[in-house]
């Protein structure tokens, strides 16, 4: 097994992702030409542990488990829906195993199924759908919600996206306050989220409105997210220069990034997304919180997923010494129904100029002890 250092997860999401492929298993189908071809993949850096629990991030599993669908189709074949069960709670000491199986190779559309092992045990299971982009003109129709930027333009107005504070690691309140008291009382920063940068928009004013405080479907969560890093990073590489601007620029035009963003923007989704639930019932504390299923269709490919701004003045981002401007998207959160220990999570994922790139729905555990319940 490869011996792996698992310390911190790097920073930029494209080594965050990195795999590394194994040899084919003879005990599963051996032939290339069949059907159910089967190849396998090992990550290659640790994932995050969401509170320091000694716990794997989901996201990272989902996200992965796409990522290493991708290496397995043809050029062109792009994500547009993926769905996945959580089984396990994800390890940090060993990496992730995942094995791709070919369901089926068409020519607009093909699925592969992915297994995810740790110990040799599955602890996530997803289906991955890809397809091929379609023409704009031989698709005569199109409709979207009104942008959450339009909706939302007030809260929003004279702001840019960094003038609102990072979205902690976890965002739940006895989260922030228990790293709040690790600063001041030894100057232990908390662990830097990898792969994006996620900032809150302050929805305070609009959440306390009284329609939304008796309706907890109404409560809403905006958060700015961009990719940390450059699609081009190399697995060990330390600085993005080893590959050039003019040369990411090449490969994101011909496309070769497009999965790889697309993931990005599931980990993104699954970034917080559950404890959403608990301040919109007005809830401090509970049992249990964990996602089950999470399924994430993207509207819109190529282009509209690509996370890097050309349009923007590479001083910008001077500071993170990368020469890459990226784009901020904008995830717009919620949640309808809860109840019978289980709670929705649903996000709308949208682009800097207002497109419906992708929609999660998400199924989450929640379990609360009732104030009635007899001491044992």
């Amino acid at each position: 097994m490869l011996e792996l250092s698992y310390t911190e997860s790097p920073s930029s999401f494209t080594e965050l992702m990195s795999l590394r492929r194994l040899p084919e298993d003879k005990s599963q189908i051996p032939s290339e030409n069949s059907p159910e071809h089967i190849e396998r993949f090992q990550s290659l850096a640790p994932p995050y542990p969401p509170g320091e629990a000694g716990r794997a991030f989901g996201g990272h599993v989902y996200a992965q488990s796409a990522y290493a669908a991708s290496q397995t189709v043809e050029k062109g074949f792009l994500i547009h829906n993926v769905t996945g069960t959580f089984i396990l709670p994800g390890r940090l000491d060993i990496p992730y195993e995942y094995t791709v199986r070919h369901l089926r190779d068409g020519k607009s559309y093909c699925t592969r199924a992915v297994d995810a092992r740790q110990a040799h045990q599955i602890c996530f299971s997803g289906l991955v759908s890809f397809k091929r982009a379609e023409p704009p003109a031989t698709v005569p129709f199109a409709h979207q919600p009104v942008s959450a930027q339009q909706r939302y333009a007030e809260l929003l107005a004279g702001k840019k996206p960094q003038d609102f504070p990072v979205q902690p690691g976890v965002d739940a309140d006895f989260y922030i306050d228990y790293w709040r008291e690790q600063w001041e009382k030894h100057g232990i920063p908390e662990r830097e989220f990898p792969g994006l940068e996620a900032r809150n928009v302050d929805m305070r004013g609009f959440n306390r409105r009284e329609e939304v405080t008796r309706q907890p479907d109404r409560y809403r969560q905006l958060t700015f997210y961009k990719l940390k890093g450059s699609p081009g990073d190399q697995p060990g590489s330390v600085k993005e220069e080893e590959v050039s601007v003019e040369e990411v620029r090449r490969r994101e035009r011909a496309g070769e990034f497009d999965n790889l963003y697309a993931c990005a923007h599931m980990y993104a989704a699954d970034k917080n997304s559950l404890l959403l639930i608990p301040r919109a019932l007005g809830m401090k504390v509970w049992d249990a919180l964990a996602s089950l299923t999470l399924t994430v269709v993207f509207h819109e490919l190529g282009e509209a997923v690509r996370m890097i701004d050309w349009d923007a003045e590479p001083e910008a981002e001077a500071k993170e010494g990368r020469g890459l401007s990226k784009k901020w998207f904008i995830q717009e959160g919620w949640t309808p129904r809860s109840g019978d220990s289980r709670a929705i999570h649903e996000s709308w994922l949208w682009s800097p100029e207002g497109r419906l790139v992708a929609t999660s729905y998400q199924d989450g555990m929640l379990k609360v002890a009732r104030a009635d319940r007899e001491k044992l």
